[in-house]
């Protein structure tokens, strides 16, 4: 299939760039870029993979990042109707996958509210590249036998409204996006729904780029580990047992220890 039949005129991809660095961008997610004549990028897509776009295709930034939005999510979607109803050949880029904390579904119900086709490219999504940084696997048998996604993303300082429950499953790995500054109230509330305060953590930023930091820590120690911790840099946490794969004999001498600043960093 030629690149100008990849993308149909008046068709909308929605693109996951993956977790930053160009190399683990999929190969049709590339053929995409070449193939359409315009792009709408959000904040947290890497540069390296914004250098992959080809001269002639229109860039139109519309991120959302710690507060600081250039576009709201109405005007996105109005602009993507838009350029789709003009027969443009649209590239919605996202970071990460679209499918995971990305708003994909107003974007998709808005298109095909005006009959617009749209089509979706899985990305690779942060808990994955943190976790083949650190070299652990979310899931472990007979440790982590499964693995929950949550965002600590909240409107206006208001409470995490979270099964927390649910989340304190000693037999889960729990990844939260954009956890930094909840990180204070996740350990509090896990701790009170029973998940044990020596429970393995692992805070990291910038996943897959030269620049990516990762720290070792405990649950109970973790609001203190990310007060200071890449304070305007996208991060993700991972909490669970499995996370002491990682660096298994800090996790245990942080197990035996419990005293506050134990803590390694690597980057």
């Amino acid at each position: 299939m030629r690149g100008s039949e990849l993308i149909a005129p008046g068709e909308v991809w929605l693109v996951g760039a993956g977790p930053g660095d160009p190399d683990l961008l999929t190969r049709k997610a590339e053929r995409l870029l070449n193939a359409c004549d315009i792009v709408f990028y959000d904040a947290l897509v890497g540069t390296g993979v914004l250098d992959l776009i080809p001269d002639h295709v229109e860039r139109v930034p519309v991120g959302k990042r710690s507060g600081r939005h250039s576009k709201d999510q109405r005007t996105i979607d109005e602009m993507l109707v838009g350029a789709a109803l003009e027969g443009r050949r649209v590239v919605r880029l996202k970071g990460g996958d679209p499918a995971i904390f990305a708003r994909a579904a107003e974007e998709i119900a808005a298109l095909r509210a005006v009959g617009a086709k749209v089509r979706v490219c899985p990305g690779i999504t942060a808990a994955s590249a943190v976790a083949a940084s650190a070299g652990l696997s979310l899931s472990l048998r007979g440790t982590a036998r499964r693995v929950q996604f949550v965002t600590a993303h909240s409107r206006n300082g208001q409470a995490l409204d979270l099964d927390w429950q649910a989340l304190a499953d000693p037999a889960s790995t729990l990844a939260v996006y954009m956890g930094r500054e909840a990180a204070p109230e996740l350990s509090a509330r896990l701790i009170a729904a029973g998940l044990a305060g020596s429970t393995p953590a692992l805070i990291a930023c910038d996943a897959s780029l030269p620049a990516e930091q990762q720290l070792h820590t405990r649950l109970d120690l973790l609001p203190l580990v990310a007060r200071g911790f890449a304070a305007d840099r996208p991060t993700l946490i991972l909490i669970g047992e499995a996370v002491a794969q990682a660096a298994p004999d800090l996790s245990a001498h942080l197990a035996a220890v419990g005293a506050v600043g134990e803590f390694a960093i690597e980057g």
